[in-house]
């Protein structure tokens, strides 16, 4: 027997039983994203590999490590997308889309990290990506924020935890750098060996170290948010005000930095505690000079990423049944002449906008009503020959107690539709 061919490491397939549930999600999502006016903007799966290093930057655990990067034919640097903000911006750049004007941008799709495959965390993955561009002030942020806010009581998804900093402008982040740096070299022998490579090429990441070990030198850290610059504190300030004036709780976690060197000022999580590890499932913030260092002019940003993944394993966890694509009639046809006739009386009924699935191949009445049943059809439709010779077609309701009865084809519309 040859060997199978499977499935690369950390690449999963989606099959018909899960992709219901995933398209009741993803459509929750975007149906959200209309209700603020967002658009739609649908990018390419492989980007220049410099697009990456250039915004994400250099020292990135995702640049170091984690990126699906190839020479082409060509000899041109490929990479399959990490991540979609780059992506996003090196697209608006290219088309015109931030010249004195104002936008609201929605992606969906897959990204691709090289990382070690855990739940919640896969080598190709899902995320819808939400960018606003040419907005300064907090009244956005706070948009962005209330609009998750909105999806994860459309998914009925509780005890979601808001976690909030501001890492402030890049002259202050700078200056705080130095005072982070100075302190963690004063208390080398304390890091870890993860850490202190950070420590010389991304000093930042360090707080964000998970190794318990390593949590009270970061404790003692000097905080970022106690070196803010007097505007990113006052847009942070305004930021905190409009979110206590929708309701949405918050806490302020001095130690959320991201993982990327292009964010500045407003950065926040959404996390729950049920995921274990992976509790990340929404995250963004500004990244102001983000358009300007790929080679645009100078255009305020702010956007976040949630990942599918994670956001459905908590649908699942808090036992939500959530389904897409529900299926209203399942046709039983029995004989030749009834396969034809079932057939055009299916297709008059799918112009009626009703779902359909009939029945193709042989099987008794008993093995299809079986397989109708299954199909979570809401009736079955009988249709035989003696049906077609006298054009008239059984309804069998299959999710009410009541008997299957005979009507005239010219009447089935009015017993099926309201």
């Amino acid at each position: 027997m040859a060997n199978i061919i499977q499935a690369v490491r950390g690449m999963n397939d989606l099959l018909p039983d899960q992709t219901s549930t995933w398209q009741a999600v993803e459509s929750i999502i975007k149906t959200t994203l209309s209700e603020y006016a967002y658009k739609e903007i649908r990018l390419p799966l492989l980007e220049k590999t410099t697009l990456f290093s250039r915004s994400i930057g250099g020292a990135t655990d995702i640049v170091e490590k984690e990126m699906y990067t190839f020479a082409d034919r060509n000899g041109d640097n490929l990479t399959l997308r990490p991540e979609g903000t780059a992506g996003c911006v090196r697209a608006g750049i290219e088309n015109g889309l931030f010249h004195n004007q104002t936008q609201r941008l929605w992606y969906m799709g897959p990204m691709f990290r090289h990382e070690r495959p855990q739940k919640g965390r896969y080598r190709q993955f899902y995320q819808t990506g939400v960018e606003c561009f040419g907005f300064d002030g907090p009244d956005i942020d706070c948009e962005l924020i209330a609009l998750s806010a909105r999806i994860w009581r459309k998914l009925g998804l509780e005890n979601i935890k808001l976690e909030l900093n501001s890492l402030g402008s890049l002259e202050s982040r700078t200056a705080y750098i130095k005072v982070l740096t100075a302190y963690l070299s004063d208390n080398v022998d304390e890091l870890d060996e993860d850490s202190r490579r950070r420590l010389k090429s991304n000093p930042l990441r360090v707080l964000d170290s998970k190794n318990p070990d390593m949590q009270n030198i970061i404790e003692q850290a000097p905080k970022l948010i106690d070196n803010l610059d007097s505007v990113s504190q006052e847009h942070f300030n305004q930021l905190k005000e409009m979110l206590t004036s929708h309701g949405i709780k918050f806490f302020i976690n001095p130690r959320l930095v991201r993982g990327l060197d292009y964010y500045s000022r407003t950065v926040f999580e959404w996390t729950t505690d049920k995921l274990g590890a992976q509790g990340a499932i929404c995250a963004g913030g500004r990244f102001d000079s983000l358009v300007e260092q790929l080679g645009g002019k100078q255009v305020p940003a702010v956007g976040f990423a949630m990942g599918h993944e994670r956001i459905i394993e908590l649908v699942k966890t808090a036992g939500n049944s959530m389904q897409s694509g529900h299926l209203d009639i399942y046709m039983c046809l029995l004989g030749g002449e009834a396969k034809r006739a079932g057939m055009l009386l299916a297709e008059k009924l799918r112009d009626k906008s009703l779902n359909i699935l009939a029945h193709c191949g042989d099987g008794s009445i008993k093995s299809q009503l079986k397989q109708a049943d299954k199909s979570g059809a809401k009736v079955a439709l009988i249709l035989g020959e003696d049906e077609v010779s006298s054009d008239k077609i059984i309804i069998k309701p299959l999710r009410e107690k009541k008997s299957q009865y005979s009507v005239d084809q010219k009447d089935l519309f009015s017993h099926l539709l309201p």
